[in-house]
């Protein structure tokens, strides 16, 4: 007797949701097997969750920041107690090993310890003494209703990164996770409701484009945050702000790795191997591109390299010794597999080539091997797009001017790193170099959650960048009280003109 299929709709406040009229696969990487199926909701699903969360909303806003706080402190605790379950149920879905997984939840959780201190962040400005009995101070308030649209690859992290700081302000946040693995963004909102939030401030709806165009033209949804490739990021940015929202839309990535001669070269190996392929390079802070200066660096690095990625385990999801697991779709493997034979075709002198990987077991499974290609230059597709998998690109640069002008020149400014031992190079290059965030001797540099995180170029659409400050300032809106409390109690005094407008 075959095993029915789950079916994973909304997180609605306000009980059992219709039945969806269409659906789409979730699959089991590790084995390429239909694990469920969630259903594909509506505008009108989405209209449901806006009046619940417009029902809601005004009394959150009003709780005191201590109160909220609280909730927040309370969901803490809960992720912590929940964090195996949570990493096998994304690790089921995604395909990234345990350790991963369990990454993926962390840093979404060091956010939500940020909005823990929102009393403190939430603290206006204040002028005593602006004019003549004048004081002028400004307050943050939330926006009211918001929505966050995020992607397969984190879909722990990223939903954490949005609702955290949007509901911790005192919004209403209604989410859209992706369709390839919607269970733990589901179980984050039950864990949130555990830990006393109010039903309808965070609300989960599934779905597809028609759901995202849904949350962009609905008039009573004041934000959207999007993660997604750059395509759909300007996409998102640019229907959103035409109908009067406030966007940020962060997109895809190029990140580049430049290798000083004197970079220890050992730690580079170890970094690259974990920051190409970890994750089955299915990361937007992925580092999936080598620039050695030097010839001398590049073949000392490329020699190395090499037995450093054979060593590297490929396997199921809970192999506890697995390096990287399968990627998300056969269609994601379909598509990275093509753009090795690109990469061939295009004249890149493929080192090691990571198509047709089978493990014994789990045939059917989405295995992409890891994969190396050296000479490859500027003009190649395969240079100028994202792959999104566990592919390793060598590009070779003469001296450090060139270096430097690769990450600078290309479409997209996410992330870049520089290994070297040299302090002045290491502060010119973060100096010059035209991407958001630089990392020294860190291959991946995703900024701690008390700063914030975002791309420039076409890796990032809109003002302010996710949490941190910028993630404050994102989900609220400013307003500024000029005070003036006379003595003359009614004996006809003469009223106090600001000084600029006589």
């Amino acid at each position: 007797m075959a095993t029915a299929i789950r079916e994973i709709s909304h997180y609605l406040a306000g009980g059992a949701q219709a039945p969806a009229s269409r659906f789409s696969d979730v699959f089991d990487p590790n084995n390429g097997e239909v694990q469920a199926r969630v259903g594909l909701g509506t505008p009108a699903d989405l209209d449901k969750a806006v009046a619940l969360a417009q029902a809601a909303q005004p009394a959150w806003a009003a709780t005191n920041p201590q109160r909220r706080a609280r909730v927040m402190f309370r969901f803490k605790e809960l992720i912590e107690a929940n964090m195996e379950e949570l990493a096998h149920m994304l690790s089921a879905e995604h395909g990234k090993v345990i350790a991963d997984s369990k990454g993926d939840i962390q840093r979404g959780l060091e956010v939500i310890e940020f909005a823990c201190g929102i009393p403190h962040v939430l603290k206006g400005e204040l002028t005593q003494g602006a004019g003549p009995g004048i004081d002028v101070y400004s307050m943050r308030q939330a926006l009211g209703i918001v929505a966050g649209i995020t992607p397969f690859n984190f879909p722990g992290m990223i939903p954490m990164w949005m609702f955290g700081m949007a509901i911790a302000v005192g919004n209403a946040f209604i989410l859209k996770p992706s369709e390839r693995d919607p269970s733990v963004p589901i179980r984050l909102a039950e864990l949130m409701t555990e830990a006393g939030l109010p039903d309808g401030i965070l609300q989960v709806v599934q779905g597809d484009k028609e759901m995202v165009d849904a949350i962009l033209d609905h008039p009573e949804i004041k934000a959207v945050s999007f993660v997604g490739s750059s395509d759909i990021a300007h996409y998102v940015y640019q229907r959103g702000v035409a109908a009067g929202k406030r966007v940020q839309a962060m997109g895809g990535a190029k990140n580049h790795g430049i290798v000083m001669p004197d970079a220890d070269m050992d730690q580079v190996v170890n970094d690259l191997c974990g920051a190409a392929f970890g994750s089955a390079g299915e990361r937007c802070m992925a580092l999936p591109v080598v620039v050695p200066v030097g010839q001398d660096t590049a073949d000392r690095l490329r020699e190395m390299l090499i037995p450093a990625i054979q060593a590297l385990r490929v396997g199921i999801s809970t192999d506890k010794e697995a390096h990287y697991g399968p990627v998300v779709t056969a269609a994601h493997k379909a598509k990275v597999e093509n753009y090795i034979q690109m990469g061939v075709d295009e004249g890149a002198e493929l080192v090691i080539d990571g198509r047709g990987f089978n493990l014994q077991g789990h045939e059917k499974g989405f295995f992409v091997g890891p994969t190396l290609f050296d000479k490859v230059t500027t003009t190649m597709r395969t240079y100028q797009e994202e792959i999104f998998g566990p592919v390793l690109q060598i590009v070779r640069a003469k001296d450090f001017e060139e270096a430097l002008a690769l990450p600078s020149q290309h479409q997209y400014g996410n992330g870049v790193a520089i290994f070297t031992r040299n302090g002045h190079a290491a502060r010119e290059f973060a100096q010059r170099v035209n991407v958001g965030m630089v990392g020294i001797n860190v291959p991946i540099p995703v900024p701690v959650a008390y700063h914030s995180f975002g791309g420039w170029k076409r890796s990032g659409f809109g003002d302010h960048n996710q949490y941190g400050m910028e993630g404050l300032r994102f989900w609220t809106k400013v307003k500024t009280v000029t005070q003036r409390w006379p003595d003359g109690g009614g004996t006809g005094e003469s009223a106090f003109i600001i000084p600029t407008m006589s």
